[in-house]
């Protein structure tokens, strides 16, 4: 039997009460299937199957819990068990026997009778039990490798989802100075160019970007939050080019709340003004949007400016931001740009939140 606390507190969690009442019930059916070649009256057979049933199942789950130390190098713990069950088996039998005829050990082997129960029970306890030991033991490896098995997936998922907040966090490290690098150099243009606006222009922007980077490493980024930025954004470009820039937003204040990658509308803004509206003499209006559409939601910017050469290829804010989206959705969040009539054009982001 065990020794140490520990020894015993996961001796009794592996003496369970299925495991009793199955050592209870075959001992009836095994008194029942032996009734009828022993002399011996029912009940004091119940008895004595009833009592080798415990003693192979306490002997079965002792062995279970012996420390390693205790086994030799060559021997596995599910072995010890084995041999527990089949040495339990005839001793816990002769101790039955020797009760009966008080401790007198010639009468028990001058009686023929006795012998042959002898035999019979020892030789059942050992069959039945060992084949129930190997039961146990298969579901306990079953359970095992089961257990196993989910501990390596909950491994597998933390790694994963560390690795991927380690590639938004490139990626994202990746669009910041890129797009704070574009603004500087609008801010730099007017001031080259002497126009009177670009201290106010400075002055926004220097608020806008203190309240961007707090918002960019926020744990839990919004569209709501996006589309304060974006409007931020849209109303310093309104100042540079006020005569050529029309802006619209219209997203369901309902959708606010979703999860939604920081710097994510904000590159399609951007993109929108650098691509579409600057290279335009005439400008154009820029429209931000955001619909649900059945259980998938549809968030997009559309220019009226110059539009998409056939030549273009994507840039690096785009190329990251596809990526960036699968890994905050998953590999069905799309993107997709598509020419705008008579010019511009849109830039539709579709998720499933």
């Amino acid at each position: 039997m065990p020794r140490h606390p520990g020894a015993w507190s996961g001796f009794l969690a592996a003496l369970t009460g299925r495991r009793v009442l199955v050592a209870l019930a075959l001992a009836v059916a095994v008194a029942l299937l032996l009734n009828p070649i022993f002399i011996t009256p029912l009940p004091v057979l119940l008895g004595r199957t009833l009592f080798l049933a415990m003693v192979l199942l306490v002997a079965f789950t002792a062995a279970g819990q012996w420390p390693t130390r205790w086994l030799p190098n060559w021997m596995p713990r599910w072995v010890a068990q084995l041999i527990a069950v089949g040495v339990a088996a005839p001793l816990a039998t002769l101790v039955v026997y020797l009760l009966s005829v008080g401790g007198d050990v010639r009468a028990l082997l001058a009686n023929e009778a006795r012998i042959s129960g002898f035999l019979w029970i020892a030789g059942t306890g050992i069959s039945v039990g060992l084949v129930l030991a190997l039961g146990a033991l298969y579901r306990e490896r079953d359970a095992q490798a089961r257990s196993q098995e989910l501990q390596f997936e909950l491994e597998r998922a933390t790694l994963e989802r560390q690795a991927l907040d380690a590639r938004l966090s490139l990626l994202q490290a990746q669009i910041e100075p890129h797009f704070l690098f574009n603004t500087l150099a609008n801010v730099q243009e007017l001031v080259e160019s002497g126009s009177p606006r670009a201290p106010v222009l400075l002055q926004s922007l220097i608020d806008y970007l203190r309240a961007a980077m707090l918002k960019l490493h926020d744990g839990e980024p919004t569209l709501g939050r996006e589309e304060a930025l974006v409007r931020a954004y849209l109303e310093l470009m309104h100042m540079r080019m006020p005569d050529r820039l029309q802006v619209a937003i219209d997203i369901d204040p309902a959708l606010r709340e979703l999860r939604f990658p920081a710097m994510a509308l904000l590159t399609l803004v951007e993109n929108a003004v650098r691509h579409g509206i600057d290279p335009s003499e005439d400008g154009g209006r820029i429209q931000v949007g955001a619909r649900r559409d059945g259980d998938a939601v549809r968030v997009w910017v559309s220019d009226a400016g110059v539009g998409l050469h056939e030549s273009a290829a994507p840039g690096t804010g785009l190329t990251n931001l596809r990526a960036r989206l699968h890994a905050f959705y998953g590999p069905t969040a799309t993107l997709e740009l598509s020419q705008e009539q008579p010019r511009g054009l849109r830039a539709e982001i579709r998720f499933k939140p």
